[in-house]
């Protein structure tokens, strides 16, 4: 064989190994996604960054394939409804909403475009008119459910396990969110079958909490449920925290942060795993696929956390079995 055509096959060859690595190191399409909160990046930044990580094991950097529109908005739902417009004017591969009223907020300001929202955590998605169902959603709405609704009975065990039996239950309700109807006629139904006494306290704004938590103390309630999937209690949960303190009451929450901080016990979904699940949806929307025919997933599983140090400065014992049932125990 000629010594120049075996050169050329040399030549062909090497190109041919050398193909794959040079197309790997060409970088993805940029994809651009609005994420709409409804707090202060301060009470919220930590689901962020989980949201990120996630973006991050699915392939997504943001500075390199990924730009994040922002919007944290720490006002009132109009102001969130007019950051949801912006986004959607920015037309954007995607938008990730975090809670019912965002979710609702996108939902109206993408009508006329159809750009994809995942919802990283909202409650009764169904019932609120989000999404026609949780196999085929419709419309341009998919992403994760947080079943609130279904954590309220075992909310209430727990809570009746560590107060006298007999003793009034408050519970902490916002007014304006719109799965608290929802959630408080599952949880009368339940307190109905155990006997529970449970009391309405109900609150509309931040600087309710104070004159609702000296409610609760002057009458003597025995304990407090404060409903879960709220914004206004997680993102002022600080306060609320330091409030309950001092009446020195036993309470339970819907997610850990609340525990992480001084709160006795929660019951619910792990919200850290759900935003970086939520990258899951995210990329399934960026690469093509239909959110009308993307089920919303429902958590397959919820959290039990207590804190022991919480329990011994309000005088509370926790059953050894219900130490044994918890998924994490603060000390």
């Amino acid at each position: 064989m000629p010594r120049w055509i075996q050169l050329l096959i040399l030549f062909v060859a090497a190109f041919s190994m050398s193909v794959p690595g040079v197309i790997a190191q060409v970088p993805a399409k940029t994809k651009h996604v609005g994420y709409l909160v409804w707090s202060s990046y301060g009470s919220r930044g930590n689901l962020e960054q989980s949201l990120l990580d996630g973006m991050r094991d699915e392939g997504y950097v943001e500075g390199k394939n990924l730009v994040i529109e922002r919007r944290y908005v720490d006002g009132g739902i109009d102001q969130v409804r007019v950051a949801a417009r912006e986004l959607a004017a920015l037309n954007p591969d995607a938008i990730v909403s975090t809670c019912s009223d965002s979710t609702a907020a996108a939902k109206e300001a993408t009508a006329p475009s159809g750009i994809p929202v995942v919802m990283a955590f909202v409650s009764d998605p169904v019932g609120q008119g989000l999404i026609a169902s949780y196999q085929r959603p419709g419309g341009n709405i998919t992403g994760l459910s947080s079943q609130a609704e279904d954590t309220l009975p075992k909310m209430l065990q727990y809570l009746s396990e560590v107060v006298p039996a007999g003793t009034r239950v408050a519970v902490l309700y916002h007014t304006s969110n719109p799965v608290h109807p929802r959630l408080w006629q599952r949880l009368d139904e339940a307190g109905k079958e155990r006997g529970a006494n449970l009391v309405r306290i109900d609150i509309s704004r931040k600087a309710d909490f104070a004159a609702a938590l000296d409610t609760i103390g002057r009458e003597r309630f025995g304990g407090l449920l404060v409903l879960p999937d709220d914004n206004l209690t997680y993102n002022a949960r600080v306060q609320l925290i330091e409030l309950v303190k001092k009446q020195r009451i036993p309470t339970i929450f819907g997610a850990r942060e609340f525990v992480d901080i001084g709160g006795l016990m929660s019951y619910g979904p792990d919200l850290a795993s759900s935003y970086r699940h939520t990258a899951v949806y995210v990329d399934k929307v960026l690469t093509g696929t239909k959110p009308a025919n993307l089920p919303v997933e429902q958590p397959a599983h919820f959290e039990f956390v207590v804190n022991l140090a919480a329990a011994k400065a309000i005088g509370v014992t926790i059953p050894q079995n219900m130490l044994l049932l918890a998924n994490d125990v603060v000390r």
